[in-house]
């Protein structure tokens, strides 16, 4: 296997599993933060397997989660980094499609972050936002990741189910 596999799948594995214990958190601002690690972790995954449009994607979820966790995130904010992450996404996307299931993975859990009020309506965009990077990741052979997400979207659900209200 080639190092910048097994570095891109360590940091991925960094990267799913600070979301896994995000998903257990009883508020917002918690849940965030242990994305935001995981956020970081996937940068450095990207980087080094080379998906390029994923990378400016993280970029844009690292600011958009910074600024959601100290309650900076507004309308204005939220649509500027919708539009970096679509046309930098877009002008650097090296893997056609699969490129393009990384940038709708942001933008749209970008928008969701903005208009959703509860920890619960989040489960539900991190399991809308882990099916697209599923995908992805199967393409750019970041298997320990597919498998990771595979169990932290289960693990969601079996969150969501026991948060219902």
């Amino acid at each position: 296997m080639n190092a910048h596999l097994i570095v891109g799948n360590f940091f991925s594995f960094l990267a799913v599993t600070c979301v896994a214990i995000s998903v257990i958190k009883k508020n917002k601002s918690d849940l965030i933060l242990w994305q935001l690690w995981g956020i970081g972790f996937s940068n450095f995954s990207c980087l080094a397997l080379q998906a390029y449009a994923a990378l400016i994607t993280c970029i844009s979820d690292l600011i958009r989660h910074s600024l959601a966790y100290k309650n900076m995130l507004n309308f204005r904010i939220t649509m500027i980094l919708i539009g970096f992450s679509i046309v930098v996404g877009l002008a650097i996307n090296n893997l056609g499609i699969i490129g393009l299931l990384a940038i709708l993975a942001s933008t749209s859990y970008t928008l969701l972050m903005y208009t959703t009020k509860n920890e619960q309506q989040m489960r539900w965009a991190l399991v809308l936002n882990q099916s697209l990077w599923f995908v992805h990741n199967i393409y750019v052979q970041a298997y320990p990741s597919v498998v990771s997400e595979v169990v932290l979207t289960t693990w969601t659900l079996i969150q969501i189910y026991r948060n219902r209200k």
